[in-house]
């Protein structure tokens, strides 16, 4: 059986806040303003898996209201999903990411980022891709208020778990 998940999360970008896409430290003046360490990119993926495999979601399984998830690692929070996933007899084909944000540029950057991904989820790099476009100096994203991601990705199952 195949099954495809759809992942989208956006963040206010802050002062005083590390930018953390995909569980690389990436420098700039602002990071993710978030109840985590504010990775988007991880808790889009997060959320393509967990729904492509009808598990739950980030907020169900690590809901904001909930202070032990204060400032937690989200590629913690990813390979505890993955690892539910997998439980019920999921692999991934591939995941395909877009980072939505003005800046920085994060062509310097992809290539530690999906290699970040695919050691989380214990695939090849080869079935994981990021890629990022500007907000064309257009609303929160082109202000560089806000960075979105939207992941989607393709799970099989190769047994009933």
């Amino acid at each position: 059986m195949m099954r495809i998940g759809l992942g989208y999360d956006l963040h206010r970008l802050v002062e005083n806040r590390k930018l953390i896409l995909g569980g690389i430290n990436i420098p700039f003046e602002k990071g993710e303003d978030g109840h985590s360490d504010g990775d988007v990119l991880l808790h889009a993926i997060t959320d393509a898996l967990l729904g492509a495999a009808g598990l739950s979601d980030i907020g169900e399984l690590f809901p904001p209201s909930d202070a032990k998830w204060k400032n937690a690692d989200s590629r913690e929070l990813l390979k505890y999903s993955w690892n539910l996933i997998k439980e019920k007899g999921y692999q991934l084909g591939n995941l395909d990411c877009v980072i939505a944000i003005e800046k920085p540029k994060i062509l310097p950057y992809r290539k530690d980022i999906i290699k970040s991904i695919a050691t989380i989820l214990e695939v090849e790099e080869s079935q994981v891709f990021v890629k990022a476009k500007t907000g064309e100096k257009l609303g929160e994203i082109g202000n560089g208020l806000a960075v979105a991601v939207w992941a989607t990705c393709l799970l099989f199952q190769n047994n009933q778990g």
